[in-house]
């Protein structure tokens, strides 16, 4: 028998895309098509012609249908509403009902699952309590797929154990993307930040001067103080106009995003912020980091998507309510499928990668931020990995070695879900894996949006089961899971 028929349990748990998770999302019409010419301002003019008593009907029907579909929707309007507030010729002033007609007519609903949703990631939930001795509340990452296969990071809650079962809490309520808020660069960050991209000329050090001679370690608001500090010399250079556009844009890649703190995590979405990820925030692989000290926090790598370019983003998180969201330099940053390792090995920071695209490195940091060149770790060998192979999620401690999930392609681009273990001490050294696929598409799961494909972003041990959230099809999520001490035995050198 194979280990999938004899030792794998997959339960009857399908989390599948619900159209009716909905934001509001600021809407220019004419985006969509790529029109050059604004249509704004005769929308504008539009709605400043409406009389009173028509503008209070749209408003009143306006409220009655969305606003209890939407958290602070009276709110994102009038957001909505000032972004077009250029448009309005002086000094006409709206009333409040006339704002929220504006902002409504530069609204529109976003299904952030209206086509799919996958590639989960599961950790365990910072809050354990009230449940019954041998349960677990973990916290599922999802990759949301909507209109445009644009990309975002949700959120779903579940409970495994006593024992082998697993049950989903309801995801309810009006989503949010949360508040951007302020957050500074650490000088030298920036600065190594810059020199990865490029910008190592006379513009950008004299930036970068100015920077150093304003007082304080972290850049905020100093950075257009530095700019106009410039001499005018180099300002009057062709390129300059050019290189401060691109450190003003180096500069925007740090957010921090903060949720309502009475909004339940299943309604908090990550969406993208920055044009690196302009067309989609992918495949989350999320972990519980442990500091030598002892202090837990969360992580994930993910995909930033513009639609040309890909690159790992880092986020960060205390409690899952805030996020903080910042690049990852050096040669191993480069491409798809970062995960990083749950403590520090050998006193620095470690995680898989793929840079060359098809073969399963080791990469290794002194603060997390920025990765050496990689070192082979897991080639495509097996026949179920001819293609490629990588990570599916950070490597799980056991007292065997460190069991790093896999994924293999292998023909008819089939992906599988497979095991190795590598080296606790040494974790470039594979000492063991499994000999055949973990999951493999079958049945109904070869079929979905994408077929033939089952996929994760992380597991978790519980109770001496590894419990294994999964996307099938690239549509809809499963959950499986196996006997660590089953699974570990059945590896080979």
């Amino acid at each position: 028998m194979t280990l999938e028929s004899d030792l794998v349990t997959r339960h009857p748990l399908t989390l599948a895309a619900d159209p009716g998770r909905v934001i509001a999302k600021l809407f220019l019409p004419g985006e969509e098509g790529s029109e050059v010419h604004s249509r704004a301002a005769g929308i504008v003019a539009r709605v400043l012609a409406l009389t009173d008593d028509e503008v209070a009907g749209l408003v009143a029907a306006l409220l009655a249908r969305f606003e209890p579909r939407h958290r602070d929707y009276q709110g994102t309007l009038t957001r909505h509403a000032a972004i077009m507030a250029p448009r309005v010729r002086a000094p006409t002033e709206l009333s409040p009902s006339r704002t929220l007609l504006l902002g409504a007519c530069f609204t529109a609903e976003y299904a952030v699952e209206g086509a799919a949703v996958t590639n989960p990631s599961a950790v365990a939930h910072p809050d354990q309590s009230g449940l019954p001795a041998g349960a677990l509340r973990l916290v599922l990452s999802l990759r949301a797929v909507g209109e445009g296969h644009l990309s975002s990071i949700g959120f779903a809650v579940g409970v495994i154990g006593p024992g082998p079962t697993v049950r989903l809490e309801p995801r309810t309520g009006p989503l949010t993307t949360g508040l951007a808020v302020p957050v500074a660069w650490e000088r030298g960050r920036l600065r190594a930040l810059l020199a990865d991209h490029g910008l190592d000329d006379e513009v950008t050090r004299s930036v970068l001067d100015a920077l150093d001679a304003l007082d304080g370690s972290l850049v905020g608001g100093d950075l257009e103080q530095a700019f106009a500090r410039m001499p005018a010399d180099l300002l009057r250079r062709p390129q300059a106009a050019g290189i401060l556009a691109g450190i003003r844009s180096v500069a925007g890649t740090l957010r921090r995003v903060e949720f309502p703190a009475d909004s339940a995590l299943a309604q908090r979405v990550l969406w993208p912020t920055v044009a690196s990820e302009s067309k989609g925030m992918e495949d989350a692989r999320f972990v519980r980091f442990t500091a030598p000290d002892g202090a837990v926090d969360y992580r994930a790598t993910y995909t930033a998507y513009d639609g040309t370019d890909v690159l790992p983003r880092l986020l960060t998180s205390p409690d899952l309510r805030m996020f903080t969201t910042s690049p990852l330099t050096g040669q191993a940053a480069r491409n798809k499928g970062m995960a990083l390792f749950p403590r520090l090995v050998g006193g620095r920071h470690l995680a898989l990668c793929r840079s060359d695209g098809e073969t399963t490195g080791l990469t290794v940091s002194e603060d997390g931020l920025v990765w050496e060149p990689f070192r082979p770790v897991h080639e495509p060998r097996a026949i179920f990995e001819l293609i490629q192979v990588g990570n599916c999620g950070s490597p799980i401690e056991t007292s065997a070695g460190w069991l790093v999930l896999t994924h293999g392609v292998g023909p008819m681009r089939t992906y599988t879900v497979g095991a190795i273990l590598l080296d606790l001490e040494d974790p470039s050294i594979v000492v063991a894996a499994l000999p055949e696929p973990l999951l493999t598409p079958t049945g109904t799961e070869a079929e979905g949006y994408i077929p033939n494909v089952v996929y994760s972003c992380g597991g978790l041990i519980h109770d001496g089961r590894l419990w294994l959230p999964y996307g099938i099809g690239d549509s809809r999520v499963g959950m499986a899971s196996v006997p660590v001490d089953a699974l570990l035995a059945r590896m080979r050198p």
